[in-house]
């Protein structure tokens, strides 16, 4: 795979992954509202796809040693792989109980963050499980803090 679409791809789907899942649980701790976690779930699959695409595009531009194509292959990877990763999570809300649904969007949203750091570890001769753990890690403290967070608004402000 191209490095300029391996770049996106990878900022894009972590990014995806993460910034959902906090979303999704903040939110859920904070209303327990479907329709506020699928608007939520909508608006970052649109505004933070594009804020992403453009952060990469002008990072990459910074550095002044990528071609202008290969810019834009990032800029685009990044926003496709945020975009359409983040709309997965519609359908377990769509289809569960809430607070199921919940549950398989952060065992979803691990896994396929597990496989795919584990198969850049392999490419990369790594040890795939510190990288996969420490990914994970990283994933649960966002989760455990959105939710603490969402509560607590909820506690504030009700």
């Amino acid at each position: 795979m191209k490095l300029s679409l391996k770049t996106g791809l990878s900022f894009g789907l972590t990014s995806g992954i993460i910034t959902t899942l906090g979303l999704i649980v903040g939110l859920h701790a904070g209303t327990h509202s479907k329709i506020v976690i699928i608007g939520g779930i909508l608006t970052i699959a649109i505004t933070d796809a594009f804020s992403d695409a453009l952060g990469i595009h002008v990072s990459q531009e910074s550095q002044n040693r990528h071609s202008g194509k290969s810019i834009w292959e990032s800029t685009i990877a990044t926003f496709l792989s945020k975009f359409v990763f983040a709309l997965t999570f519609i359908a377990p809300i769509l289809l569960f109980e809430l607070s199921k649904a919940i549950l398989i969007c952060v065992v979803w949203g691990f896994l396929v963050l597990s496989i795919y750091n584990f198969i850049i570890a392999k490419q990369q001769k790594k040890n795939p499980w510190k990288m996969v753990t420490e990914h994970l890690i990283i994933g649960l403290i966002v989760v455990l803090i959105t939710n603490f967070v969402g509560g607590w608004i909820a506690t504030i402000f009700s």
